[in-house]
Formats: C-alpha cells, sequence, structure tokens
C-alpha cells in the first residue's frame, strides 16, 4: 500500500491530486505538525520525511521523498495510465529533463525571488524567473501542456506551483499561462484530490 504522508495546503496536495490521476490504491497519512517560516510548528515524530517536511511516500519498506522523486518514483511504478513516459519513450528526455529542472532551477529561482535576493546571471545553478518563464512560455506555445499533447506528471508540479503563485508579485500571468493552469485544474482528477484535501 501506498501511503503518502500529507500536511493540508503544502506541497503534498499535489500528490494526492497525481496518486487520484495513476487510479492506484493509497492512503493519507496526516502529519500533525510542520515546521513554519515563523519558526512556529515542529517535526511530527510520525512523519518519515528526513526534515521533517511534507510530502513523503511510503511504499512498503520504500520511502521517497523530495516532490521530484516521489513524481518520477511513482510514474515509474504505475506507467499505465501514461504519466511519466517510460525509459525507452522518446520523450522520457524532456520528462527527467522537466523534473529535474523543476527542482534545480524553477524552485530556487522563485525562492530567491521571494526572498529579494540578487543572484548574477551565470554566477549559480539557476537563472531569474524571467529566463525559467520565457522558456515555460515558448514551451507552452508549441503544445498544450509541457511535453506537448501529452499531460504528464510535470504538468502537476508546474501547474499546480503556477496555481499558488497566481496574484502575486512573483508570477506575472498571462493568458496562456492562465490557460494552462486551467487545463490543469479542470481535470477530474484535481477535483477528486481537493475533496480529499479538505475532507
Amino acid at each position: 500500500m501506498l501511503t503518502l504522508y500529507h500536511h493540508p495546503r503544502t506541497r503534498s496536495s499535489r500528490f494526492i491530486f497525481l496518486l487520484e490521476e495513476l487510479g492506484a490504491p493509497y492512503e493519507i497519512h496526516r502529519i500533525a505538525n510542520i515546521r513554519r517560516p515563523d519558526g512556529s510548528g515542529g517535526v511530527d515524530p510520525e512523519n518519515p520525511h528526513p526534515h521533517g517536511k511534507s510530502p513523503a511516500l511510503k511504499d512498503g519498506d520504500v520511502l521517497v521523498w523530495e516532490s521530484t522523486a516521489i513524481a518520477l518514483y511513482l510514474t515509474d511504478k504505475l506507467p499505465q495510465n501514461g504519466l511519466g513516459p517510460v525509459v525507452g519513450d522518446p520523450r522520457r528526455g524532456a520528462y527527467v529533463s522537466w523534473l529535474a529542472y523543476y527542482a534545480g532551477v524553477l524552485e530556487p529561482a522563485f525562492m530567491s525571488a521571494y526572498m529579494k535576493w540578487d543572484i548574477p546571471r551565470g554566477t549559480a545553478g539557476w537563472v531569474k524567473t524571467d529566463e525559467v518563464m520565457a522558456l515555460i512560455t515558448a514551451t507552452l506555445e508549441k503544445g498544450p501542456y509541457l511535453l506537448g499533447d501529452k499531460f504528464s506528471a510535470v504538468d502537476i508540479l508546474f501547474g499546480t506551483t503556477f496555481k499558488m503563485f497566481t496574484g502575486t508579485p512573483l508570477f506575472q500571468t498571462t493568458p496562456l499561462l492562465d490557460a494552462y493552469v486551467e487545463r490543469v485544474m479542470s481535470r477530474p482528477a484535481y477535483a477528486r484530490a481537493q475533496a480529499k484535501e479538505n475532507a
């Protein structure tokens, strides 16, 4: 049985969405406590994440943490719905690249903007948010999803992140990006996930 260690309104929420898309049996273990940006909160002793964060996933005795690792693990384990191109599929390279880009470029770029850190171009392993969004916009101009015509787990990661930042100075919305977020959020699995999130 797959167990998602989840705290409401955190990055783990999108994995309820992914698990609903995959159609696999799973259970949610609600984490009672997490560390908060203001210094409050703490580590739930029942949370297996090595830093007490959310999400973490257990598959029997296997523990997986970090969003991109969980997405890759689940789509490799459960390939039947096609949410992650398998080894040998020509789209696999783009898939794993977007997963790595999410963790290694997009999140650091957004965090540096949020913290108002001035990262000189070329001196870090990521770029500024304008370059990130230029690449994403150019990619979405070629197809409705980041892998072209095929919805995948990367769209869950990116789409839910953009939804979270919509209306903030960090995310400059455009009709193209609005339409992308709406395509991702209008999926029936997202509605089912939201119902479980709010249960």
